[in-house]
């Protein structure tokens, strides 16, 4: 097995556009590690990069302590789960899985050994006389996995290998992918635009944004601990709510006002210098739908930070609701319980949990306070 080391790598197209810039990052050995934004941002090039099917402009690239920048893919000991499966449309399931190793003159005995392992291992023992098209999306995924299993490398990339799947069967294939590393404790590098896969999956997440990384960090700590803006909006579902807010410093008390309302912060978060620092200025306030409510107890305990707003949208799904309404010009989501009578056009008092607000400043994006 083995860990990597991205030391100021760097991919450079003619013309000046440059995909990925400075992307430091040291991977240790049977993590599973997420690259996760939006499109665009250079998170498949890092792993093309990684592959060795992209060439690196500049930087250092080690797999197992070694310099592999100028090795080609084929020594690299690495294997790839792409987007589209790549399967042969001509061959069986089993000649798909155990064609890396015939170019690589595995002995026959040992070809079949792995491939029928693998097989049992992704549930698709049944399948290995059957041809591509007589599988289904799921089942060819397996088969691309299983391809890449046979191989025993030292690193599996997966490159968005969900992404052609419905909604049900994703879900059940980010369980097995999840379980698949826990059994073969290799190293996974995957790529995703998808936070909830990102989030569902991964020891740690890189979050990129136009080529270069905005935050390394375990999930939970991403969600909780934002180093700035993107994160905290690109991370979460339904996404946070950010409105501008100016700090009002006044009695030994702090509060945020926008949009005509004025909520009060706790002491131990808005009587902090790096809060008070921004007296009389503009921030952008951030707060998690989750962390606005409707509910009795809520109003009785956040008093000093309730809201009146007309709703505009309820959408119920079963063990949630969500209330859309707007904030002065903003839209924003509360996330309440299944059992909210609220209904579109209702005026409703919604509190807001202030030990969970996040203050972003307003110019460089970046967190005053989580």
């Amino acid at each position: 097995m083995a860990g990597l080391k991205l030391n100021g790598i760097y991919k450079k197209y003619p013309g000046g556009v440059v995909a990925v810039s400075n992307f430091c990052l040291t991977i240790k050995d049977k993590e599973f590690i997420i690259l996760v934004g939006p499109s665009g941002c250079g998170k498949s090039t890092t792993l093309r990069m990684i592959a060795g099917l992209e060439e690196i402009s500049d930087g250092e690239l080690f797999i197992d302590d070694k310099l592999v920048n100028d090795i080609p893919p084929k020594d690299r000991d690495i294997a790839m789960v792409f987007q589209n499966y790549a399967l042969y449309p001509h061959m069986t399931v089993f000649e798909n899985m155990a064609f890396g190793l015939r170019l690589r003159k595995t002995p026959t005995e040992e070809i079949k050994r792995r491939v029928e392992e693998a097989a049992k291992i992704l549930d698709i023992s049944h399948l290995l006389d059957r041809k591509p098209k007589a599988l289904s999306g799921g089942q060819r995924q397996r088969v691309a996995l299983g391809r890449a299993i046979v191989r025993n490398p030292k690193v599996f990339l997966l490159d968005e290998p969900l992404s052609n799947l419905d909604a049900k069967l994703r879900a059940q294939m980010r369980t097995e992918i999840s379980k698949l590393h826990q059994r073969l404790k290799t190293t996974f590098v995957y790529v995703t635009h998808d936070q909830v896969e990102a989030m569902t999956m991964g020891t740690r997440i890189v979050v990129m944004k136009d080529g270069f990384i905005q935050q390394v960090a375990p999930p939970q700590e991403l969600y909780e601990k934002p180093d700035n803006l993107f994160v905290a909006t690109f991370i979460g579902s339904p996404q946070m709510n950010t409105l501008e807010a100016t700090v009002i410093d006044e009695n030994g008390a702090t509060y945020l006002e926008f949009a005509g309302f004025r909520v009060k912060l706790p002491d131990d978060k808005g009587r902090r210098p790096q809060v008070l620092a921004y007296a009389g200025k503009t921030v952008i306030m951030g707060i998690r739908p989750e962390c606005v409510r409707d509910d009795a107890l809520h109003l009785s305990q956040f008093p000093d930070s309730i809201i009146e707003v007309n709703v505009e949208v309820v959408e119920k799904l079963g063990a949630v609701t969500y209330l859309y309404f707007t904030v002065g010009e903003t839209n924003c989501t509360a996330s309440v319980s299944a059992s909210s009578t609220v209904e579109h056009g209702d005026t409703v008092k919604l509190a807001l949990d202030t030990n969970k607000i996040h203050l972003f400043d307003a110019d460089t994006e970046k967190t005053i306070i989580n």
